[in-house]
């Protein structure tokens, strides 16, 4: 069995008062184990010993795409699993895309780490749009994608979460009109081929990932906005995906964590 974790961890793990939150950060991850760990808003991991010394610590081995405007993203494995390719996906993302392709006993995964655009709906289409066809170049069947879209799911009735915004915030998941949910990056994704994965085995919650208790978070209203989605042939082979809450998720990030169990195993 394979497990399969995406978290924006927040500003690296650190606020702006000056608060470390990477020992949560640590002990959250390692108490999971995840083999793949897709991580967003890695601020200051690409300087210094700061991704070696985080991902030492929970054993893993890291891939980081660095960022153009906003905020490094990475996909870190977990030994046995190793990396038949790994890359930066070469476009203008807000933040980053890393994709990862890793051996395992059905055939290559393709793991790709994606943060779009907080602030703009259109964008985070045009976004979802390099996503899917980073994945479509992928060898074999099997593709995962993993990340912070920041966008709301296509399925559910927001109305209520989205009046409780603040409408400098609100103005992120509305269309031009101001009226329209701004659900078509993730729309996209799916309409690409793409199965949510905690549609498919999560408990019937909703999924909603932020704010945590004590994270922060004044631009989230209880939003689901951090995904899996993985191909078809990926989907059948999902066997639990849940969004980790209690203890120390609640204060070592403004996302909660996801995880999703594969019937996989590393070749």
């Amino acid at each position: 069995m394979l497990r399969a974790m995406t978290w924006n961890i927040r500003t690296g793990g650190r606020d702006s008062g000056g608060t470390d939150r990477r020992d949560l950060l640590v002990r959250v991850v390692a108490d999971q184990r995840p083999d793949v760990l897709a991580l967003q808003e890695l601020r200051h991991f690409d300087s210094g010993d700061v991704l070696a010394d985080f991902a030492g610590r929970v054993g893993m081995r890291p891939h980081l795409a660095r960022s153009c405007f906003g905020q490094p993203v990475a996909v870190l494995l977990r030994p046995p699993l190793r990396a038949l390719a790994a890359t930066r996906v070469r476009r203008p993302f807000h933040h980053a895309a890393q994709r990862v392709t890793v051996a395992t006993t059905a055939g290559p995964l393709t793991v790709l780490s994606v943060h779009l655009d907080p602030y703009w709906g259109l964008r985070r289409r045009v976004e979802a749009g390099w996503a899917a066809a980073a994945l479509r170049r992928a060898p074999g069947e099997l593709a995962l994608l993993a990340g912070d879209l920041n966008t709301l799911d296509p399925v559910a009735d927001h109305t209520d979460r989205i009046a409780r915004l603040p409408a400098a915030y609100r103005r992120r998941h509305l269309r031009r009109d101001g009226r329209t949910v701004e659900t078509r990056a993730v729309a996209r994704l799916l309409a690409a081929g793409l199965v949510d994965l905690y549609a498919t085995a999560g408990a019937p919650d909703g999924g909603l990932t932020a704010p945590t208790r004590h994270g922060g978070g004044a631009e989230f209203s209880g939003m689901r906005l951090d995904y899996l989605l993985g191909t078809a042939a990926l989907a059948g082979r999902v066997r639990d995906c849940r969004v980790l809450r209690g203890g120390e998720t609640e204060y070592a990030s403004d996302h909660y964590p996801v995880v999703a169990d594969l019937d996989l195993d590393p070749a």
